[in-house]
């Protein structure tokens, strides 16, 4: 059995090149060094909503000259919005896989001389108002020769190489419909900031616990703690004190010894720490915490609840305070809203390395988040070490210039051409398992995600080059064996490969043609084959046997279940005979999906383990889910994402909790950290759900109401009528006990750094913290806005005097808001959306910087420069006022 060499990779690779290669490798890296490569959008009014017109410049101020007509050299480009220009300026654009493109001289090229410039315009899908859906590592190659990347494009500095945006149709999506998007500016954020805020004291602030506790009376007095204090715990509670005294160490500089309850002490000031299983009627994760002068008690109902008292303790700690803090004296009682209280973290498009998950993991557990779903797989890589599948880290963990992708996958999402380039690399078997030792200890479930049948070339990719490695190895051997010298090609292709085709995910024959939304035309997993679930298996014993030498069982795994894309297996050989056999209840292509889900959740079952799934892989259509009852499994979750009210699906929520899936609310309007924190080109993420989402936004949705979150469409028309919108009845939610809980996600198409995803899921992740774990009075299908702004108002207080700062101490790189600013009667009024950050202004266009304390007097044309600042290194993005 052999592949046919039937892809476009594979097809360049045999394509004849011309005699000599026309250029040396000093040439070909003088030519990237010294050529600047510009995108630039030229037009987003240029076809409606479906397209835009975009610009590539190439200013030639090397040595080299491109010759006229037909060279063998290339120009390799990502971009996420598909190019649908083939042929121009003697240019032919192809489209090689996802978003990498290919540009080569035609005939008709006219060259391009040293010291001159070549512009030319292509359509492309969409649109583009950011900077980042521009990706860097443009690269150029000619012959046999290294490729060179474009100096400019090796930048994470967008401005290297994407042209300014300035008017209507660069800054807004499409004229047809009308993009209603409120473009920000200094004076509207100023307004905002001024709308939603109202004065919180420092104190009050400061006693802010963050997510907020069901109930807390805060008495007379104060403690303060110091060393002079000493810890009395529980004995099944060590690993918990371990934590908290380490946290006590490292943060506050407080040095406290710890003993278990059973040995008596003189110590005048104790922290007793006790667990109690009849606490809160049973409730899990609950807690009481009582603070006086010289005894602070906390009591659990089970260990988490222990652990979580601690964290209010700690939350109620000034920020930058050592030796002797103190605390207000109070009584908390507290219990979660939630049992799933969440963040999904895709590192499968882009890996940020291992240091980016230990302190997400961290802060998550600051704030009493209990579930990491871990999206390690996808089409752009595979982050995890798995010791008997090598392949699936030394290939699907890097991406390069490897067009046959023996070595690598095929770069993508600004990668470049080279393994050491952005996003690549995964986390060690060894890692993984302190990883989870690590989360253990803080009360975290990760949740693994295995993605398929779709988002899955990583691991097709590498299984096919496993297959070929094996498969090569095989004949070889068996070609070493055979005493006849003279065999035939017939007798090599008789040895058995069966070890090659093991875990084989893709049938070699399969003639289907389908393209993604993410524009891939070979991410799906054959379902028909019996490898494919072989591989499943494998990975999902290797995983157990992970989480048993760490110490914690693995309950739940996510097999993702998306964006299949449609017209996937239609053309496999294997599926049709499949459809032939009128024995198996797979009659045709809309059969599968439901027969893959079927086979994964009982493979699943026989070893314990509840599957998981994003939305639209549970359903048949629109609006029918697969039945409940197909599966065995007692629970089985759906991650509900698509809330675009006008795409008619966004009552899924309901429909699946209603069938009996147990629900997570993941919804794309309120909580993808992937998205702009406010409507800028300058801001980091996509737009397909909303245009922005800040921490505000976040922190207003109400998961016990779906509708109520309904407040714009996609081209932010306000939505008056949900039901009108969407054209039929939405049901109502029958099975209020499958809502189990809501998490936050951030995908990474767009980020490639650590830096970059911590700043993109913080300071966001805590207002998902605080609606998981506490349902506010202002909830509901009409909100009391009044008491919403008081409580933002709280909450925003206490994240700009205490938590950033927080953050930012235990090595969290975070967003800062842009401050609003106006100029009202010769007076500088600045804010921002939260209280007590610092601010800083610039009259002398960032030359020097003065920290804003008060209005002050400038001219109405002044030249007014702001930013927020919270240390010396975190600063906000600078805005300007005229």
């Amino acid at each position: 059995m052999d592949f046919k060499k039937r892809t476009l990779a594979s097809l360049i690779a045999m394509m004849p090149l011309l005699a000599q290669a026309q250029f040396s490798q000093t040439e070909v890296n003088n030519f990237a060094k010294e050529t600047a490569l510009t995108f630039a959008v030229v037009d987003n009014f240029h076809n409606k909503d479906a397209g835009f017109l975009g610009k590539i410049t190439l200013n030639n101020q090397s040595d080299v000259t491109l010759p006229a007509g037909e060279s063998d050299w290339q120009l390799y480009i990502h971009s996420v919005r598909k190019i649908s220009t083939e042929l121009v300026a003697g240019l032919n654009i192809e489209h090689v896989n996802g978003d990498l493109h290919r540009i080569t001289p035609t005939k008709k090229f006219k060259g391009l001389a040293a010291g001159k410039s070549l512009e030319f315009e292509f359509d492309a899908q969409a649109f583009i108002v950011a900077y980042t859906d521009f990706m860097p590592r443009a690269f150029f190659v000619s012959g046999d020769h290294k490729p060179a990347i474009f100096a400019n494009t090796d930048s994470e500095d967008m401005s290297q190489f994407v042209a300014p945006f300035e008017r209507e149709n660069q800054l807004r999506r499409y004229n047809q419909p009308q993009d209603r998007t409120v473009l920000i500016t200094p004076e509207i954020r100023f307004e905002r900031n001024q709308a939603s805020s109202s004065k919180v004291s420092k104190e009050d602030a400061l006693k802010r616990i963050i997510p907020q506790p069901q109930k807390v009376e805060f008495n007379r007095g104060t403690a303060t703690l110091d060393n002079n204090w000493q810890i009395s715990f529980q004995g099944q509670l060590k690993n918990e004190v371990i934590v908290f005294m380490q946290d006590l160490q490292d943060d506050y500089g407080l040095t406290l010894k710890a003993q278990p309850d059973h040995i008596k002490t003189n110590k005048e000031k104790l922290i007793s720490l006790k667990v109690n299983p009849q606490l809160a009627a049973g409730k899990s994760e609950s807690y009481t915490l009582e603070i006086e002068d010289k005894r602070i008690e906390i009591v659990g109902s089970d260990n988490a609840g222990v652990f979580y008292g601690m964290q209010s303790l700690l939350n109620l700690l000034p920020a930058n305070s050592q030796g002797a803090v103190t605390v207000p004296q109070l009584e908390i009682e507290d219990s979660p809203r939630y049992s799933w209280r969440g963040m999904h973290y895709d590192n499968g498009r882009n890996y940020h390395g291992k240091d980016a998950m230990f302190k997400l993991v961290e802060q998550m557990a600051r704030y009493k988040m209990n579930k990491l779903h871990w999206h390690f797989s996808e089409d752009e890589g595979w982050r995890l070490e798995i010791p008997d599948l090598p392949e699936l880290t030394e290939v699907g963990g890097y991406r390069c210039f490897d067009l046959e992708e023996r070595e690598c996958l095929l770069t993508q999402l600004g990668t470049g051409p080279f393994k050491s380039g952005s996003g690549n690399g995964y986390l060690s078997r060894a890692e993984f398992i302190e990883l989870l030792k690590f989360a253990k200890d803080r009360h975290i479930q990760i949740i693994p995600e295995i993605e398929g049948p779709g988002h899955a070339r990583a691991s097709i990719k590498a299984m096919e080059a496993r297959y070929h490695k094996l498969s090569d190895e095989a004949k070889q051997a068996a070609k070493n064996n055979l005493v006849n010298t003279k065999q035939t090609d017939k007798e090599i292709q008789q040895v058995d490969i069966s070890a090659a085709t093991q875990y084989l995910l893709n049938d070699p024959k399969d003639t289907s043609v389908y393209m993604t939304v993410q524009n891939y035309k070979d991410n799906s997993m054959n379902v028909c084959m019996d490898s494919t679930y072989a591989f499943l298996d494998k990975v999902t014993y290797e995983l157990q046997q992970m989480y048993r030498e760490a110490g914690v069982q693995l309950t739940n795994l996510h097999f993702g279940g998306d964006e299949v894309g449609a017209g996937s297996w239609v053309g496999s050989p294997i599926c049709q005979a499949m459809f032939a056999d009128p024995n198996n209840g797979v009659a045709g292509p809309a059969d599968l999906k439901p027969y893959f889900t079927q086979r994964v959740a009982k493979l699943l079952e026989k070893r314990g383990i509840s599957p998981g799934a994003w939305e639209d892989g549970l359903m048949y259509d629109r609006t029918n889910p697969f039945k409940r009852d197909e599966f065995p499994n007692k629970t089985f979750t759906a991650n509900v994402w698509d809330n675009i009210w006008e795409w008619g699906v966004a009552d899924r929520a309901y429909r699946l909790a209603n069938a009996g899936y147990q629900v997570i609310l993941s919804h794309g309007t309120h909580l993808y950290f992937d998205h702009p924190y406010e409507a800028h080109p300058q801001e980091r993420g996509y737009y397909w759900a909303t245009r922005y989402t800040d921490t505000q936004k976040a922190f207003n949705y109400m998961p016990d109401d779906v509708y109520a979150n309904a407040d714009y469409t996609r081209t932010r028309e306000p939505i008056d009528n949900l039901e009108a919108l969407v054209g039929r009845p939405l049901p109502k939610l029958e099975k209020p006990e499958n809502i189990l809980g809501m998490q936050g996600q951030v995908w990474s198409e767009t980020i490639r750094t650590e830096e970059q995803v911590l700043a993109m899921i913080f300071p966001r992740i805590l207002s998902v913290a605080e609606r998981a774990w506490y349902k506010a009075p202002w909830e509901g299908e009409q909100v009391d806005s009044n008491s919403r702004a008081k409580d933002w108002a709280q909450f925003s207080a206490a994240v700009g005097l205490k938590e950033l700062t927080k953050l930012a101490s235990s090595g969290v790189n975070l967003h800062l808001p842009v401050p609003g600013g106006v100029i009202n009667n010769g007076k500088l009024e600045v804010n921002t959306p939260f209280a007590y950050l610092n601010t800083e202004y610039s009259l002398d266009d960032g030359a020097t910087w003065q920290q804003y304390t008060a209005p002050i007097s400038v001219s109405k044309q002044q030249s007014v420069a702001l930013r927020s600042s919270l240390n010396s290194q975190l600063k906000s993005r600078i805005t300007h006022i005229n």
